[in-house]
C-alpha cells in the first residue's frame, strides 16, 4: 500500500512549475549571490563566540550588516549632495 504526503498535490506542482522558464531563468539570476551572502556570513564565524542569545544576536546583526554594506560600497555607493546613491 502506497500512502501520500497530504501535500503530495502541492510539491508536484511545484516541481512541475520549477522546470519552466518563469522560474529557471530569476532563480539562476538570484541563487549564485544569495549562496555567497551566506558564504560571506559564515566565513570564519562557525561556532559561536559568546555565551547566551542576546551577545551571540547582536554579533550576527552586526556581521550581516557590515556585509551589507560592504556589498554597497562594491554597487557604487556614493554620498552626494543628494545625499546617497548606487553610481
Amino acid at each position: 500500500m502506497i500512502t501520500l504526503h497530504a501535500h503530495h498535490g502541492l510539491l508536484a506542482a511545484a516541481r512541475a512549475y520549477a522546470a519552466t522558464d518563469a522560474f529557471t531563468k530569476p532563480y539562476k539570476q538570484h541563487r549564485p549571490m544569495v549562496e555567497r551572502s551566506i558564504a560571506w556570513l559564515v566565513r570564519g564565524s562557525r561556532r559561536l563566540r559568546y555565551r547566551g542569545t542576546d551577545r551571540n544576536q547582536l554579533w550576527l546583526g552586526h556581521r550581516a550588516a557590515v556585509i551589507n554594506l560592504k556589498r554597497l560600497v562594491n554597487l557604487g555607493l556614493t554620498h552626494g549632495p543628494d545625499g546617497w546613491a548606487i553610481a
